[in-house]
């Protein structure tokens, strides 16, 4: 009897491997730190043989206390399809900066039967150990993070108090920066800007404002529309007095959101910095007709059909007006503010509509018969609930059929 020995076959399948690597700003020190770490990773794996090298995935100019990397979520899209064994990173700081991402994400892939190496700290994510250790270092890295944020935040305060700023020209209308960062007059602006300022004095209302220079096509700062909004932003911003106040908004932690400061944070006001475009007089002269006015109409005035009447032609929202004859009247936002271009506009009398029983916003349908308004309404909660009224009561009203539309979301500009 002969036996023969037959060896068991080898495992030919490579390892598919990529790397992740990411730097947090574009200047050139990290963007050669970059270059480096990407030649670093391409020359460790040109000559394995029993490694199916991806390339690099990388992000740069990006926080990693942030999720949203492009570069970042590609990788892990290619993860869940089964196109990589093996994550390679320097470091876990390099990998993200928040403990919960790093762990969530580690869980993930491992589930996935994917792992992440990281190199500076030696640990392998499905070694037995490794989630151990990488939720300790994990907790360092995001801890080192808060204290550079909070560094960077006391930095930005010593800046401000030196009256040291950074403004970005291209977002407000007037003014250019010089080759030292200081701010000169863009004269054919800053003409728009004392237009906006004289016609505001002279009592034309924010909304005719915009809608005039709208049809002369005066262009904004931005190419955009002008609204009611942009001349109210104009009119209350202190740098056309020659001021700028610092600190108007600020970060909510080291991942918040950024958020208008209203005296949770100190400011810093530094007056006759530049030239002003209008005079300390007439700028303060607009504040306070704006106070005025907003203590006129009172702040987020409710009405009894605030915010739950829609226009059956753009799905905006119908907004309350006076008309010259004192009668209430509820019109389309999108045509009082871009005109027929945007949608044709409806005008709904208060008195048509007067029983009307609302808890939810509908969709008012306006019809005419043998030369009369008739009103009636379709709800997005329910196809079957419908109302209609008159004009005049006395005049007679009708049952019109209710008429599905799908629920817009109307965005106010």
């Amino acid at each position: 009897m002969v036996v023969r020995l037959i060896k068991a076959k080898e495992n030919q399948k490579k390892q598919r491997v990529c790397a992740y690597v990411r730097v947090s700003t574009t200047n050139s020190s990290q963007l050669d730190s970059l270059e480096n770490q990407k030649v670093y990773f391409e020359t460790l794996y040109a000559n394995r043989e029993d490694i199916d090298f991806l390339g690099v995935y990388y992000d740069r100019g990006i926080s990693g206390a942030k999720e949203k990397r492009p570069s970042f979520q590609a990788m892990l899209e290619a993860c869940c399809k089964g196109q990589i064994d093996l994550i390679h990173t320097k470091s876990i700081s390099r990998f993200a900066r928040n403990t919960m991402t790093v762990l969530e994400t580690s869980r993930e892939l491992k589930a996935l039967g994917v792992g992440i190496y990281f190199e500076e700290q030696n640990i392998h994510t499905l070694s037995n150990e490794g989630e151990v250790m990488l939720s300790v270092l994990a907790s360092l890295a995001e801890e080192e993070l808060d204290s550079m944020s909070s560094n960077q935040r006391w930095a930005f305060q010593k800046k401000f108090q030196r009256g040291e700023l950074v403004i970005n020209t291209k977002r407000f209308m007037g003014y250019d920066a010089d080759d030292k960062g200081e701010l000169v007059i863009n004269e054919a602006e800053a003409q728009i800007v004392r237009r906006i300022f004289q016609l505001y004095l002279d009592g034309v209302g924010m909304h005719c404002i915009a809608k005039r220079l709208n049809q002369e096509g005066v262009p904004t700062i931005t190419k955009a529309k002008w609204h009611d909004t942009t001349i109210r932003n104009i009119l209350k911003n202190e740098k056309y007095k020659g001021a700028v106040l610092l600190q108007k908004y600020f970060h909510d932690g080291v991942n918040g959101s950024k958020k208008l400061n209203q005296g949770e944070r100190e400011q810093y006001l530094i007056e006759d910095n530049h030239a002003p475009i209008v005079s300390k007089e007439a700028w303060q002269a607009v504040q306070d007709k704006l106070l005025s006015k907003s203590r006129k109409q009172g702040v987020n005035k409710h009405y009894r059909f605030t915010s739950l009447l829609k226009c059956q032609h753009c799905g905006s929202t119908l907004k309350r007006q006076v008309s010259y004859k004192k009668q209430i009247v509820w019109c389309c936002s999108k045509y009082i503010k871009e005109g027929k271009i945007s949608c044709q506009g409806m005008r709904v009398p208060e008195i048509a509509i007067a029983d009307w029983q609302l808890k939810a916003p509908v969709t008012v349908i306006e019809r005419i018969e043998y030369g009369k308004k008739y009103y009636s309404y379709s709800s997005q909660e329910s196809a079957d609930e419908h109302h209609s009224s008159g004009q005049n009561q006395n005049q007679g009203s009708r049952l019109l059929s209710g008429i599905h539309r799908p629920r817009r979301t109307a965005i106010k500009l």
